[in-house]
């Protein structure tokens, strides 16, 4: 059965590369008609189809959300006006979790995790990490891993204090963050949406196991 928006990745990586070369506003506003037609309509129409397959999973309301294409150049070197990806996510429960996905002419993404821990949820994560917390997030780290979901390097150089450096859950500790991205196979971005519904169902534990901890 062919996905409703198999196209939607091939079109919008064929516009993001021809905006990449003619990245102006005059560009852009001659060339608009095309991006609402490939890349717009049909990232809100997948948005909300995501949406309503993962509330009626879990029960609980899930937001979705398309980023502009507009870049904020204000305090940026590069004045280029518009941004050569197209990203959205969804927002899952009370930690704040989200599922992510991005195209861009070089790479197809899907992910998920907490992108930065508020100020309340910072030393609550470090507290949970230093007891069992910390072993089984260690855990799904590892099993994300196995299944193609890569976690980025943390963001602090060094364990911070009051833990030891010794820490067995060190490199947790160390983490502002903890998102993990899986690179798209040519076969799940011809079906984005059963790639994104796939990748939210391999990350649910651990989106379960962040909201156990840091829900606000």
């Amino acid at each position: 059965m062919t996905d409703a928006f198999a196209q939607l990745i091939p079109d919008a990586r064929a516009f993001l590369a021809d905006l990449a070369e003619n990245n102006s506003r005059d560009w852009f506003t001659a060339h608009k008609d095309r991006y609402d037609a490939q890349l717009k309509a049909p990232a809100l129409r997948l948005m909300d189809e995501v949406a309503q397959a993962i509330t009626r999973r879990n029960g609980t309301p899930v937001t979705g959300k398309l980023f502009r294409p507009q870049r904020d150049v204000r305090f940026s070197k590069d004045k280029t006006p518009y941004t050569t990806h197209l990203h959205m996510m969804w927002t899952l429960n009370g930690a704040g979790c989200a599922l992510f996905f991005g195209i861009a002419p070089d790479y197809c993404t899907a992910g998920g995790g907490l992108m930065g821990f508020s100020k309340t949820q910072m030393p609550r994560w470090r507290q949970a990490i230093d007891g069992a917390f910390g072993d089984e997030t260690a855990a799904l780290v590892d099993i994300l891993a196995l299944k193609g979901f890569a976690v980025g390097e943390p963001e602090l150089k060094r364990v911070p204090a009051p833990y030891s450096k010794a820490h067995p859950h060190g490199v947790l500790l160390q983490r502002k963050s903890l998102t993990f991205w899986h690179e798209m196979t040519p076969r799940e971005q011809a079906a984005p949406m059963g790639a994104l519904l796939s990748a939210y169902l391999t990350q649910e534990p651990m989106f379960a196991l962040l909201d156990s901890a840091l829900a606000e």
